[in-house]
């Protein structure tokens, strides 16, 4: 019960990595706030979790929606103490066959939500004496690979905001810390073996990206993320918290 009477923002709440956070959230406690572009599926998680826990649709790259969605948190539960900003989406391209407006699309939502959500999460956090945010950003912003530039680009970014945003609130008592995945056996992934023509190939393909010879699961890198926003990480600030089974190692 680590986070008991706490209230828990996150982001992409209704599938993967953000779903195993919300409900793991949940059981430590939190009264969380699932929050999706897809209500449905943030019904499902918070149903899932039970007592004390909602859901909220979201697009975080609209500044409406997320000034929304922040004002009736605080109405609900006149708090906010931990924000996982999550939500992010990834594609194929190099910077020469991405579109532009494909582009702008993915950075909108991996790099823009978590400046709006922050944005307006931290002054209610102040009010309460500090808090916790836990951005998830991708091992891809310190290796980099091929043909995902506008996805590693988004990571890069918020690795880097991580670190701006975590000197510019230490004083406020707000911790800022980023989440490193690596490949991780997610929605998004089972949709690629769905379309694959040969998905044994390409699991095998994916699970040779890391040392350990597997992805990783949604609930470890949970785990880590909760970690970070405990009182148990009181003195981890402006931190990346690789989780990618050595992938980065080699």
């Amino acid at each position: 019960m680590r986070f008991k009477d706490k209230v828990a923002i996150v982001t992409g709440g209704g599938s993967g990595i953000g779903r195993a956070t919300a409900e793991l959230f949940g059981r430590e406690g939190a009264k969380v706030v699932v929050a999706d572009r897809n209500l449905e599926q943030a019904r499902s998680v918070a149903d899932a979790i039970g007592k004390g826990a909602i859901a909220i649709g979201v697009d975080v790259s609209s500044a409406t929606e997320v000034k929304a969605m922040i004002d009736s948190v605080v109405k609900c539960f006149d708090r906010i103490d931990i924000l996982v900003n999550n939500a992010g989406f990834g594609f194929a391209g190099t910077v020469v066959s991405i579109e532009e407006d494909d582009w702008d699309r993915l950075m909108s939502v991996n790099l823009r939500g978590p400046y709006l959500c922050s944005k307006y999460a931290i002054p209610v956090m102040v009010r309460r004496g500090g808090g916790a945010i836990v951005n998830t950003g991708s091992y891809t912003a310190m290796v980099g690979i091929s043909n995902r530039a506008a996805y590693v680009a988004s990571k890069g970014g918020v690795v880097a905001l991580t670190r701006a945003m975590a000197l510019d609130h230490a004083a406020q008592n707000i911790r800022v810390n980023a989440i490193a995945p690596g490949t991780i056996d997610s929605p998004y992934f089972q949709q690629m073996f769905a379309q694959s023509d040969n998905p044994d190939k390409l699991r095998a393909e994916l699970n040779g990206r890391a040392p350990q010879g597997r992805m990783g699961k949604p609930e470890e890198i949970a785990s880590a993320i909760l970690w970070l926003a405990s009182d148990e990480a009181s003195f981890a600030t402006g931190a990346v918290f690789t989780v990618d089974g050595g992938t980065s190692a080699w």
